[in-house]
C-alpha cells in the first residue's frame, strides 16, 4: 500500500505544528505541500526529520509560492519545471525509490490568476493560462506512471463550487480556465482521483475563503486535485478530504487530500 497526500499549507513555517499533527493523525507515506513561502535553508527540516519524514525535496523562494515533497519513503528529485518562465518556485518532481519504486510524483502550485478574467486587463490571468498550456505540452510527452497533485486553482465542474452561476465570471471557475484545464487532462488521459472516488455531483471541496468560512457559509471550491496516469489510477483504492483541518486554529484556507494505492 502507498498513501500520498497534498496540501496547500499557506506558509509551512507558520503552520509546521499543524502539518506534523496531520502527519501523526493520517500517516501518509508522502506529503506534497504547496505555498510553503520559504527557501530550502529555512524550511523546518528538523520537525519533519523528528516525525520520520526523512526524505525531502524542497523548491522554495522567500515569502511566496514554493513547493516541497516530504516522505517516509526514499526518493530522488527529478525535475523543477518553470512553466511561467519567470523563475517562480511552483513545481518539484520526485521519483519514489522504495515502495512504489518508479512512480513519479509531480507537485505543482498553479498560479491563482488574479481577480479579472481577462488577459489584456490582467497579465496574471494570461500567465495562468500559459502555465497550463505549457503543462499540457509537457503532459503529452509523459511515458511513466505519474501522479500529478497540488493546488490547480481551477474548480472544473459545476458541482465543484458552491454556486456555479454566481462564479462563472470569477477567476478559478471561468469557462476559459475550465476548457484550458480540460486540455491538460486530455493530454495524458489523466484520471481525476477525487471524482473517481467521490463522483459528481457529490460535495468535494478543498478551499474556503477566510472571508466567508467563519460566517457559517459553506462556500467552498474544489481547487486542489490529485490526477494519475491511467495505469496508476487503476490501483487507487480510496480518496478522502481532511476537512477537519479547516477548523484548526490559524489554519490554512485549503485542506489536505489523501489517496491510497494498492501496488
Amino acid at each position: 500500500m502507498l498513501s500520498v497526500a497534498t496540501w496547500n499549507i499557506n506558509s509551512v513555517r507558520l503552520r509546521v505544528d499543524q502539518v506534523i499533527r496531520f502527519l501523526e493523525e493520517q500517516q501518509p507515506d508522502v506529503l506534497c505541500l504547496q505555498e510553503i513561502k520559504t527557501i530550502e535553508a529555512t524550511f523546518p527540516h528538523e520537525a519533519f526529520e523528528a516525525a520520520g519524514y526523512t526524505h525531502r525535496a524542497v523548491h522554495g523562494q522567500k515569502g511566496y509560492h514554493g513547493v516541497a515533497t516530504v516522505s517516509r519513503i526514499p526518493l530522488r528529485e527529478v525535475s523543477r519545471n518553470d512553466w511561467q518562465a519567470n523563475g517562480e518556485a511552483r513545481h518539484v518532481g520526485v521519483e519514489l525509490l522504495g515502495p512504489g519504486q518508479g512512480i513519479v510524483i509531480e507537485n505543482v502550485y498553479i498560479p491563482a490568476g488574479g481577480d479579472i478574467p481577462d488577459r489584456a486587463a490582467n497579465p496574471k490571468f494570461g500567465q495562468k493560462l500559459d502555465f497550463l498550456e505549457r503543462m499540457t505540452r509537457w503532459s503529452e510527452q509523459l511515458g511513466r506512471p505519474t501522479l500529478l497533485v497540488g493546488d490547480f486553482n481551477v474548480a472544473p465542474l459545476e458541482c465543484d463550487v458552491y454556486d456555479h452561476k454566481a462564479l462563472l465570471k470569477v477567476v478559478s471557475h471561468t469557462p476559459l480556465e475550465v476548457e484550458t484545464l480540460a486540455r491538460l487532462q486530455a493530454a495524458h488521459d489523466w484520471v481525476d482521483l477525487g471524482r473517481k472516488h467521490i463522483p459528481a455531483p457529490e460535495r468535494n471541496w478543498s478551499w474556503w475563503s477566510y472571508r466567508t468560512y467563519w460566517q457559517g457559509k459553506d462556500r467552498g471550491r474544489r481547487l486542489d486535485h490529485m490526477w494519475a496516469s491511467p495505469d496508476l489510477a487503476a490501483t487507487s483504492t480510496g480518496h478522502r478530504i481532511a476537512e477537519e483541518t479547516r477548523a484548526w486554529e490559524q489554519c490554512s484556507d485549503h485542506v489536505p487530500l489523501i489517496t491510497e494505492f494498492d501496488l
